[in-house]
């Protein structure tokens, strides 16, 4: 039986790789040369031109020359890969909350001037979401499930 259709896997499978989204996080941070990535992720080379090279090929990243002689390119988000800020922002807050000792690391101001807490809200009505406020229906292949 083939595995339930899912769109969390077909998302891991481009940006699942731990050096993937660090690669990523560095980019959000306006760090766009494959030296300082590497030297910023700790990656090795070998493993980080291939992540790299994986999210250009998926959309999330498009490569720019920045310099002719000798051919230097730097890495700039696409408006895929800057649609992966909030789900970089929520992981990033779920690992302060649960995971990270101490004071958190990173932290973001949003534009209104205040610490930026990352939430997930219904674009329709704007409140907050919890699993409790939610009800499936669909999920292709689950049992008991209307698709």
């Amino acid at each position: 039986m083939p595995p339930r259709a899912c769109s969390i896997a077909n998302a891991l499978r481009v940006v699942g790789e731990r050096w993937s989204l660090l690669a990523l996080r560095e980019i959000f941070f306006g760090v766009r040369r494959f030296d300082q990535i590497a030297a910023n992720t700790g990656a090795s080379r070998d493993i980080l031109a291939t992540r790299l090279r994986g999210l250009v090929e998926a959309g999330l990243l498009e490569k720019q020359q920045y310099n002719d002689h000798p051919p230097r390119h730097e890495y700039v988000l696409t408006d895929a890969g800057r649609a992966l800020h909030t789900v970089l922002l929520t992981l990033m807050s779920w690992a302060d909350n649960h995971i990270t000792e101490g004071d958190p690391p990173t932290v973001w101001r949003h534009s209104c001037g205040q610490v930026l807490t990352p939430r997930t809200v219904c674009t329709s009505c704007g409140d907050e979401v919890h699993t409790t406020d939610m009800t499936l229906i669909r999920a292709d292949g689950l049992p008991g499930v209307s698709t």
